[in-house]
Formats: C-alpha cells, sequence, structure tokens
C-alpha cells in the first residue's frame, strides 16, 4: 500500500481502544502499538509531521499495511498489547530480553536437612519461594549472609548420607559453620534454623529476634552458659543483617523506584528496590537507543513486572505513564496486588528518583564506547538538523584573503564524525575583481560539483550535508549555485558568537539551531569549523609567503608590506602596477611613494 492509500484507511478506523500492527512488505511485525482510539493514533503515523523522529520516519517508511483489534475496553488493548509484542517481539518495540531469569530463593522445609537454593522461576512444589532478586549475583550474596549468620553449611556435603564420615571442612574450623556433618548433631536445631532462616527472607526479622534472646534468656537461667553464647552471637548477628537490610522480603518490598537515561548511543533501564526506605537491590539492563517505540519508559516497565511476576506497594516513575491505571489494573488481575504508580513531585520521592536515574546514567554511559558516543552524536546532530539520511559524510567550506588578495577556499572532509584528510580539497579562486565571499563561494561549490558530475576522482562522493562558514544569505547563496545545476543538498551556515565559536547552524530560509546547549554537538561543530579554517588558513599563508618573497616591490624604497598589499588590492598583480601611469599610482599612494614605484618601473623615463 502506498503512503496515501495507508492514510485512507487509518482514517476508516474507529474512534475506539485496541491494538495496531504495522507490517512489512513481508508481513511481518514490526511494531505493536496500543490507542485509547485507533483513528486518531494510527493516522498519526502517515501524516506530513515533522514531530516524528527519523527512526519513526524510517519505521513508517517499512509499513506496507496494517492490522488492528479492536477491544472493549483500555485495559483490555493493554493486555492484547503485551501478548502480542511477547509472541512477535517486533524489532521497532524497545524490548528487553525476553530469556532473562528473575531469581528465588528456594527452601523446603519438608525435607530432613532443607538448603536453601536459587531457582529461576516459582512452582507449585510446596516449598517456600523468596525474590524476586535482581541478579544471581545478589542472590548468592543473599544466601552467604544467611549461611554465615545462622552458622549453616556452604559446603558439598549431602545430608544425611555424609553425616560422620568425614571430619568437619575449613568452614567449621573459621566458625561459619558449625559442623553439621558431625556425629550427634541434632537434626531438630538443624530444622529450627532453617525455618528461622525462612522468616528471615520473609522480612520478620525483629520477632525472630525477640525470641531468640527469651530463649538466650532462658538458657542462662539454667545455667547454660555456652548455649546463652551460641544464641546472643546468632541473635546480634541477625540484629545485624537486618539493620544492613541485606535482604529483601521477595514481594513483601515496599517501594521500586525506575530511572531511565539515554546517551546519544545506549540507554538504560534501572530499578531500585527499596524496603522501609533503605536501598534492597538494584535491577538494570543497558539497551540499544529505541527505534520507533515513542513511549519506550512505560513499554519497559510493563514488560519488566509482567516478566518478573512481583510488584511493590508502589512504583514511582521519572515522566508520567499515560496507560498507568490499566496497567495497575493488570498487576492486580495477574499478581493479586494492589500496585500505586506515582510521579513524585517533591520530598523524598523526588530524591529517590534523581537516584535511580543517576545509576542509569551511570550504567549507560559506562557502557558506551567512545565510537558509540560519537555516533550517538551524529544521530543527535541528524534529528537537531530534521533529516532523513544518517550524516556520514560531510563535507565544510570556508574563504581566506589578505585586503582582496589571494583568495583562497577550503573543503574538508569528516566521515562518520572524524576528518578524512586524504579527501581535503583547496581551491585558488580564479578573476576575482573584489572581495566577494559570497561570489567566492559560489565559484568554490560550482566548480567542486562540475568535477562531480564529471565523475573525477577525488570528487566522486556525494556528501549528505554542507556545512558553509557564514550566515544564511552564504548558505542560500550555495544552495541557488547547486540548484542551478540540479543538485540538491541539505546546506547550512555555521554562525560565529563574539568569540569566533560557532554558536549555531542557520538554513537557507534564516532559521537558526542553536547547538550550544547540545555539549556534544557544540563540540562536533565547533571541530568541524575550526579545523575548515585551519585548512584555508594554511594554504593562503603558503601563497602569500610565496608572492611576497618572490615581489620586485620589495626592492623599491619606501614600499613596505602595507604599501604592497595596497598596490595588490588595487592592481591585482605586479604586471599590472608595471604598466600604471603615475596618477593611477597616487590614486592608493601618497605622492612620494607613487613617484618611486613609476621611476622603478621606468628608469630611462622622466617624471612627469
Amino acid at each position: 500500500m502506498t503512503k496515501e492509500e495507508l492514510k485512507l484507511a487509518a482514517l476508516s478506523l474507529p474512534y475506539e481502544p485496541g491494538v495496531y500492527l504495522m507490517k512489512d512488505a513481508a508481513d511481518r511485525v514490526i511494531y505493536v502499538g496500543k490507542a485509547k482510539k485507533l483513528k486518531n493514533r494510527v493516522t498519526q503515523y502517515f501524516q506530513e509531521t515533522s514531530s516524528h523522529t527519523p527512526k519513526t520516519r524510517r519505521m513508517v517508511s517499512q509499513v506496507d499495511h496494517f492490522e488492528t483489534i479492536a477491544a472493549a475496553t483500555e485495559f483490555e488493548a493493554l493486555v492484547l498489547e503485551c501478548s502480542l509484542i511477547k509472541h512477535y517481539m517486533p524489532k521497532y518495540n524497545i524490548l528487553l530480553k525476553d530469556d532473562k531469569g528473575y531469581p528465588y530463593l528456594r527452601i523446603d522445609l519438608r525435607e530432613d536437612y532443607p538448603v536453601i537454593t536459587l531457582a529461576t522461576r516459582v512452582r507449585e512444589d510446596g516449598a517456600r519461594y523468596f525474590g524476586p532478586y535482581g541478579s544471581r549475583g545478589r542472590s548468592q550474596q543473599v544466601i552467604d549472609a544467611i549461611r554465615t549468620t545462622f552458622r549453616l553449611p556452604g559446603c558439598s556435603k549431602k545430608f544425611p548420607r555424609d553425616l560422620g564420615k568425614e571430619r568437619p571442612c575449613l568452614n567449621f574450623q573459621m566458625n561459619k559453620c558449625d559442623g553439621w556433618c558431625r556425629p550427634g548433631m541434632k537434626q531438630t536445631e538443624y530444622h529450627d534454623r532453617l525455618e528461622q532462616a525462612a522468616r528471615l527472607l520473609e522480612g520478620k526479622y525483629q520477632s525472630l529476634a525477640d525470641e531468640l534472646k527469651t530463649q538466650m534468656e532462658e538458657a542462662a537461667e539454667h545455667l547454660e552458659f555456652e548455649r546463652a553464647a551460641e544464641l546472643r552471637d546468632r541473635m546480634q548477628a541477625i540484629a545485624s543483617l537486618g539493620q544492613r537490610q541485606l535482604v529483601t522480603a521477595g514481594t513483601m518490598a515496599d517501594t521500586d523506584v525506575i530511572g531511565w537515561y539515554q546517551t546519544e548511543a545506549k540507554a538504560c533501564f534501572a530499578v531500585l528496590h527499596f524496603i522501609r526506605g533503605n536501598l534492597m537491590d538494584k535491577d538494570y539492563e543497558v539497551l540499544p537507543v529505541p527505534d520507533a517505540d515513542e513511549d519506550a519508559l512505560s513499554s519497559l516497565v510493563k514488560q519488566y513486572y509482567l516478566q518478573r511476576q512481583a510488584a511493590p506497594k508502589r512504583i514511582l516513575l521519572p515522566a508520567p505513564m499515560e496507560d498507568a491505571a490499566p496497567f495497575a489494573q493488570l498487576l492486580k488481575e495477574k499478581l493479586d496486588k494492589n500496585v500505586s504508580i506515582l510521579v513524585p513531585q517533591r520530598g523524598d520521592g523526588k530524591r529517590l528518583a534523581e537516584l535511580a536515574e543517576k545509576n542509569a546514567r551511570e550504567e549507560a554511559e559506562r557502557a558506551t564506547t567512545a565510537a558509540e558516543r560519537l555516533n550517538g552524536t551524529l544521530v543527535l546532530l541528524q534529528n537537531m538538523l530534521r533529516l532523513s539520511a544518517p550524516l556520514r559524510r560531510m563535507e565544510a567550506y570556508d574563504i581566506s584573503n589578505t585586503a582582496g588578495t589571494d583568495i583562497v577556499a577550503s573543503m574538508t572532509v569528516f566521515v562518520d564524525g572524524k576528518p578524512k584528510k586524504s579527501d581535503y580539497k583547496r581551491f585558488k579562486l580564479e578573476n576575482m575583481e573584489d572581495q566577494d565571499d559570497y561570489a567566492s563561494m559560489r565559484q568554490v561549490l560550482c566548480r567542486r560539483f562540475c568535477h562531480y558530475l564529471d565523475g573525477d576522482k577525488g570528487f566522486d562522493e556525494r556528501p549528505d550535508v554542507l556545512l558553509i562558514d557564514g550566515g544564511a544569505v552564504h548558505a542560500e547563496t550555495v544552495r541557488e549555485a547547486l540548484a542551478q545545476m540540479g543538485i540538491v543538498l541539505p546546506v547550512f551556515g555555521m554562525v560565529k558568537d563574539n568569540r569566533h565559536r560557532t554558536r549555531a547552524l542557520v538554513t537557507p530560509q534564516g532559521e537558526e539551531i542553536g547547538i550550544q546547549s547540545i555539549p556534544a554537538v557544540f563540540a562536533l561543530i565547533g571541530r568541524i569549523q575550526e579545523e575548515t579554517h585551519r585548512f584555508a588558513i594554511t594554504y593562503h599563508r603558503q601563497l602569500r609567503s610565496k608572492h611576497v618573497r618572490g615581489s620586485s616591490l620589495d626592492a623599491i624604497e619606501g614600499i613596505g608590506e602595507k604599501r604592497r598589499n595596497l598596490l595588490l588590492k588595487r592592481f591585482k598583480s605586479v604586471a599590472a602596477i608595471r604598466e600604471a601611469g603615475l596618477e593611477e599610482l597616487q590614486q592608493c599612494l601618497p605622492a612620494s611613494a607613487a613617484r618611486a614605484v613609476y621611476d622603478y618601473f621606468h628608469p630611462q623615463e622622466p617624471t612627469p
């Protein structure tokens, strides 16, 4: 279907909630979205609007046809959207790793000698599960802390098979384990320790500590001082573990704080898990920059909690989520849990949101290479200039002269944001009677693209954008010159501030695009402008030096650099100065200096 046909098809959709599936020519689903009103949402994709990002436009360009599924409510549309994204895994939807398993801790207290193990999912097997946790490393830390606190075995021995067969391992010697493999160790005591560990994982450490305190006092009353000391040490360990909040209570978590940050090349979705105001765990995933998913944060939040199969009482977001209410309803149905989804505006919630964003930023920047940052800067510049094609090859031009003499131009080339010096070109301008930057720029661009049209080697690559040293008039001059040759290219002038730094780019129509607020783009354009100016001024100085060294004017008494430049500006060449009459010379020099010049070139003629 053509774009017009797609637009007409979208206009026929109802004003009802539903899901739309964008498909390419091979009938592959490339994007799945949800809408409160299908007609309004789908029609937006096929309208001429500058609000679309280049990536969204790229997605739309691949749409051959679309399908819609109407829903009775926005909630039903949300449920359907989530299931379809999981099924099709469309390339233009931002996606978390679908195979990411969130670890749980598992204890089966029905066993004679229960052990704490890792599990990737909750099963209906009668065991008790705690979590989920953000990573397997974090889960193992919790297991190690529990084993140390309750002095449980962490070796490979199996009970009751290995009871009394070998002497205790090094953990017993280091006081990390009570040596449960020794003969005479009570099974009931082992079982009680695991029960206490389960209570601690549930967040009941205070009641557990109180219980152990009572047992300690009873042991002391019965003069069982070793037993009392053992209970005291365990109680202190449990209290310390509870205060440091090293374990979470699984689905008993109070608050999750979502962080989202996007660099030019990478994005990061981070979740901080808080219990009773203390940070307990962090989960994050670094992702490529979203393609066309215009509400990436909302998509990731939904995927995260539906994959995780657990949710806190509160979710704090950095920005509003359009379908927060239906999503909360979905969590209620899926997890049987009431969840508040909020955007904090002040106080502790706001500070926690800033902390989550900081964590996301650090992870995204850590995962971004220098090459990716440069590529991201180019993408950002492309978006700022509203260009549909990537900025692979950029050409920049500058004019240099001294008082209208030795006029030269430079052409520098940047490929993928880096200078390609082998493609640099320099031009010595011809037949320029006066200093005219516009005419100079017109001549340079015409010469460069005449070579391009002729297929000349070294000029045969077509740039993606032209950057001109100057303002809107310079850019318009170049645009007109190219148009006369049948060439259409994006042209932008580089507008400088009073410190000779490019502060903005300007279109031929005079629209300025500020770059100073975007440090990466500002630095890139600054490097291009400085390199182009350097290349132009270097060539100009070479010509000037050669010209000055070889000038016969240096031999004339009273003619220094300043007067020599005045003569060359007026007459353009030494030959023209030689042919000039005295009156002509006196128009730019004092009478005595003019007479000296005339006499130098006409030694046999009397002075008029």
